[in-house]
Protein backbone atom coordinates (compact mmCIF):
# COMPACT_ATOMS: atom_id res chain seq x y z
CA UNK A 1 0.00 0.00 0.00
CA UNK A 2 1.68 3.66 -0.92
CA UNK A 3 1.81 6.09 1.36
CA UNK A 4 0.02 9.36 0.05
CA UNK A 5 2.05 12.37 1.87
CA UNK A 6 1.41 13.68 4.55
CA UNK A 7 -1.63 16.20 5.13
CA UNK A 8 -1.03 19.60 7.04
CA UNK A 9 -4.69 19.35 8.97
CA UNK A 10 -3.75 17.95 12.39
CA UNK A 11 -6.72 17.01 13.97
CA UNK A 12 -9.48 20.21 15.73
CA UNK A 13 -8.73 22.65 15.78
CA UNK A 14 -7.58 22.69 12.03
CA UNK A 15 -3.31 24.16 12.18
CA UNK A 16 -4.43 25.68 8.61
CA UNK A 17 -7.00 28.94 8.51
CA UNK A 18 -10.08 27.29 6.34
CA UNK A 19 -10.60 28.45 2.57
CA UNK A 20 -7.29 28.08 2.54
CA UNK A 21 -5.60 25.99 -0.75
CA UNK A 22 -2.81 25.42 -3.46
CA UNK A 23 -4.68 26.44 -6.17
CA UNK A 24 -3.45 29.64 -7.87
CA UNK A 25 -4.33 33.27 -6.64
CA UNK A 26 -5.48 35.63 -9.62
CA UNK A 27 -3.12 39.01 -8.41
CA UNK A 28 -4.39 42.47 -10.47
CA UNK A 29 -1.41 43.84 -11.68
CA UNK A 30 -1.15 47.72 -11.37
CA UNK A 31 -2.64 49.27 -14.62
CA UNK A 32 0.29 51.34 -14.87
CA UNK A 33 1.98 50.28 -18.49
CA UNK A 34 5.08 48.49 -17.75
CA UNK A 35 4.51 47.88 -13.89
CA UNK A 36 4.93 44.59 -12.58
CA UNK A 37 3.47 45.09 -8.96
CA UNK A 38 0.24 44.59 -7.13
CA UNK A 39 -2.38 46.78 -8.34
CA UNK A 40 -4.07 46.93 -4.88
CA UNK A 41 -5.11 50.56 -4.75
CA UNK A 42 -8.09 51.97 -6.50
CA UNK A 43 -8.76 55.21 -7.85
CA UNK A 44 -11.39 56.32 -9.75
CA UNK A 45 -11.05 56.83 -13.52
CA UNK A 46 -13.22 59.93 -13.56
CA UNK A 47 -15.52 61.88 -11.05
CA UNK A 48 -18.97 59.59 -10.25
CA UNK A 49 -18.04 57.13 -12.03
CA UNK A 50 -17.57 53.69 -10.72
CA UNK A 51 -14.68 52.17 -13.20
CA UNK A 52 -11.43 52.94 -11.39
CA UNK A 53 -8.06 52.47 -12.05
CA UNK A 54 -5.65 49.88 -9.76
CA UNK A 55 -2.15 50.61 -8.92
CA UNK A 56 0.74 49.87 -6.80
CA UNK A 57 1.31 52.32 -3.97
CA UNK A 58 4.06 54.18 -5.44
CA UNK A 59 1.36 54.78 -9.04
CA UNK A 60 -0.99 55.63 -6.83
CA UNK A 61 1.01 58.51 -5.04
CA UNK A 62 1.60 59.64 -8.37
CA UNK A 63 -1.91 60.19 -9.45
CA UNK A 64 -3.02 61.37 -6.24
CA UNK A 65 -0.66 63.85 -6.74
CA UNK A 66 -2.24 67.41 -7.89
CA UNK A 67 -5.14 66.52 -6.56
CA UNK A 68 -6.75 68.78 -4.17
CA UNK A 69 -9.64 68.28 -1.54
CA UNK A 70 -10.99 72.07 -1.66
CA UNK A 71 -10.86 72.16 -5.77
CA UNK A 72 -13.94 74.05 -6.76
CA UNK A 73 -15.13 75.69 -3.62
CA UNK A 74 -15.04 79.69 -2.92
CA UNK A 75 -13.27 80.17 0.65
CA UNK A 76 -16.22 80.15 2.70
CA UNK A 77 -17.36 76.76 1.55
CA UNK A 78 -13.68 75.26 2.43
CA UNK A 79 -13.39 76.66 5.24
CA UNK A 80 -17.24 75.24 6.56
CA UNK A 81 -16.13 71.75 5.21
CA UNK A 82 -12.82 71.89 7.00
CA UNK A 83 -14.19 73.31 10.05
CA UNK A 84 -17.25 69.98 9.67
CA UNK A 85 -14.07 67.41 9.01
CA UNK A 86 -12.08 68.48 12.04
CA UNK A 87 -15.08 68.19 14.04
CA UNK A 88 -16.27 64.56 12.44
CA UNK A 89 -12.44 63.47 13.34
CA UNK A 90 -12.24 64.94 16.80
CA UNK A 91 -12.12 61.59 18.57
CA UNK A 92 -8.66 61.84 16.78
CA UNK A 93 -7.70 64.57 19.01
CA UNK A 94 -8.82 62.32 21.95
CA UNK A 95 -5.92 59.85 21.34
CA UNK A 96 -3.16 62.43 21.78
CA UNK A 97 -2.09 61.58 25.46
CA UNK A 98 -1.01 58.55 23.29
CA UNK A 99 1.53 60.33 21.94
CA UNK A 100 -0.61 59.81 18.23
CA UNK A 101 -0.65 63.19 17.66
CA UNK A 102 -0.05 66.69 18.64
CA UNK A 103 0.91 70.07 16.94
CA UNK A 104 4.22 70.70 15.38
CA UNK A 105 6.11 70.09 11.88
CA UNK A 106 6.88 66.65 13.13
CA UNK A 107 10.70 67.38 13.24
CA UNK A 108 9.73 66.81 16.87
CA UNK A 109 9.60 64.23 19.09
CA UNK A 110 6.90 63.81 21.41
CA UNK A 111 8.88 64.47 24.75
CA UNK A 112 10.54 67.73 22.89
CA UNK A 113 6.58 68.65 22.71
CA UNK A 114 6.27 67.91 26.00
CA UNK A 115 9.05 69.79 27.49
CA UNK A 116 8.41 73.01 25.18
CA UNK A 117 5.27 72.68 26.87
CA UNK A 118 6.77 72.74 30.52
CA UNK A 119 8.64 75.85 29.60
CA UNK A 120 5.51 77.23 27.97
CA UNK A 121 6.96 77.73 24.52
CA UNK A 122 5.78 77.07 20.99
CA UNK A 123 6.49 74.37 18.95
CA UNK A 124 8.51 76.56 16.76
CA UNK A 125 11.13 77.81 19.30
CA UNK A 126 14.67 77.89 18.40
CA UNK A 127 17.53 76.34 20.66
CA UNK A 128 17.86 80.13 21.98
CA UNK A 129 15.02 81.05 23.12
CA UNK A 130 14.55 77.71 25.17
CA UNK A 131 17.55 78.66 26.90
CA UNK A 132 16.31 81.88 27.82
CA UNK A 133 12.99 80.69 29.13
CA UNK A 134 14.84 78.00 30.99
CA UNK A 135 17.06 80.44 32.41
CA UNK A 136 14.22 83.03 33.60
CA UNK A 137 12.20 80.27 34.89
CA UNK A 138 14.62 78.16 36.85
CA UNK A 139 15.74 81.66 38.76
CA UNK A 140 12.45 81.91 40.19
CA UNK A 141 11.91 78.57 41.68
CA UNK A 142 16.44 77.99 42.03
CA UNK A 143 16.51 75.92 45.53
CA UNK A 144 18.88 78.27 46.44
CA UNK A 145 16.39 80.84 46.01
CA UNK A 146 13.52 79.35 47.46
CA UNK A 147 15.24 77.26 50.13
CA UNK A 148 12.77 74.63 51.89
CA UNK A 149 10.73 74.90 49.56
CA UNK A 150 8.99 71.35 47.85
CA UNK A 151 7.26 72.62 46.11
CA UNK A 152 9.74 74.77 43.90
CA UNK A 153 12.29 72.47 44.34
CA UNK A 154 9.91 70.22 42.31
CA UNK A 155 9.14 72.68 39.81
CA UNK A 156 12.75 73.20 39.09
CA UNK A 157 13.76 69.82 38.69
CA UNK A 158 10.60 69.75 35.35
CA UNK A 159 12.57 72.64 34.40
CA UNK A 160 15.82 70.57 34.29
CA UNK A 161 14.87 67.90 32.56
CA UNK A 162 12.79 69.49 30.39
CA UNK A 163 15.58 71.61 29.51
CA UNK A 164 17.87 68.30 29.15
CA UNK A 165 15.47 66.91 26.73
CA UNK A 166 15.72 69.81 24.38
CA UNK A 167 19.72 70.39 24.41
CA UNK A 168 20.03 66.77 24.11
CA UNK A 169 17.85 67.17 21.12
CA UNK A 170 19.68 70.36 19.63
CA UNK A 171 22.64 68.08 20.13
CA UNK A 172 21.39 65.47 18.00
CA UNK A 173 20.38 67.38 15.70
CA UNK A 174 23.81 69.72 14.66
CA UNK A 175 25.58 66.51 14.71
CA UNK A 176 23.45 65.00 12.27
CA UNK A 177 23.62 68.22 10.50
Amino acid sequence: MARQGRSNDWGFPRWRGYGSSRETVEVRLCDRHGCDEPGNCPAPKSPNSRDRWYFCEKHAAEYNKGWDYFQGLDKEEAEARAKNERRENAGYAEAQHYGWAGSGDGSRSADEMRALEVLGLEVDADFAAVKREWRARAKQVHPDVKPGDAEAAAEFQKLQLAYEVLKAAEERREWKG
